[in-house]
């Protein structure tokens, strides 16, 4: 199974449209995740943007974040679209769902939640608390949890949390990518941040001279997503019932 984490921009979606082809056939994928939440221009995601990487691309599942509902007409396709998630932990009445159950083509059964922290991220409810009330109501063969958080802290807490009831816990939003890739004693595979896949030449994927200017002057320059230096940082892992038994990085550039 792969997780593909945040993809930032252009750069982002056509790292994902040249590699995730190929990395089916030589893995033999048979579930794929991606975490979209600054798909389209580094903030949010378009219904187009979702609908072709659910649709053309055979996505299963794209989770969010912070960024869920940026894009204004968003929250409809959230509402229809059940294999596009948003945070579970956000309040209830939130359009779209926080969790999906799929089946792979081997008939294994998938369990996807989509969380996020709450160290210096937008209000939101507990995520601890929202996985323990997921994982009694529903079960599945393999359970893959995205844990959107900003605190390395609070990744590695759920991580432990979760160990031995979930698949795996896959850090994203600090679209640093952090080099503690390991299964947990109970048999979760676990790292902090996946890392993004798009342009690493920036800062976090955007143009390094509208960041600087943000730490630099009263008022910073508009935010726009680098170009250079882009690359795809993914998790594959194997599983032997829920358990993990393999986990390793995978690292694209383009041609």
């Amino acid at each position: 199974m792969l997780v593909l984490g945040d993809v930032v921009g252009e750069p982002g979606r056509r790292l994902v449209e040249t590699h995730l082809p190929t990395l089916r056939r030589e893995l033999d994928l048979d579930f794929v995740v991606i975490n979209g939440e600054n798909a389209a221009h580094g903030h949010g995601i378009t219904e187009r943007i979702a609908r072709q990487w659910l649709d053309e691309l055979r996505v299963d599942v794209i989770t969010t974040g912070n960024h869920a509902f940026d894009v204004k007409d968003i929250p409809a396709t959230f509402q229809v679209e059940p294999r596009l998630l948003r945070p579970a932990n956000y309040p209830p009445g939130t359009p779209g769902a926080g969790h999906v159950k799929l089946h792979t083509p081997s008939g294994l059964e998938v369990l996807v939640i989509n969380l996020m922290g709450r160290v210096n991220m937008p209000p939101c409810d507990d995520p601890f608390r929202c996985a323990d009330a997921v994982l009694a109501r529903e079960r599945a063969d393999v359970v893959i949890v995205d844990m959107h958080a900003e605190a390395t802290s609070e990744a590695q807490a759920m991580g432990w949390y979760l160990d031995g009831r979930v698949s795996a816990v896959l850090g994203t939003h600090t679209h640093v990518p952090t080099l503690d890739a390991r299964i947990l004693p109970g048999g979760t595979a676990y790292v902090t941040d996946i890392g993004m896949t798009g342009p690493y030449d920036g800062v976090i994927g955007m143009r390094k001279e509208a960041s600087l200017s943000r730490f630099l002057k009263v008022k910073g320059e508009k935010w726009e997503v680098a170009e250079g230096d882009p690359q795809l940082h993914g998790i594959f892992f194997e599983t032997e019932g829920k358990k993990a038994i393999s986990i390793r990085r995978i690292v694209k550039t383009l041609p």
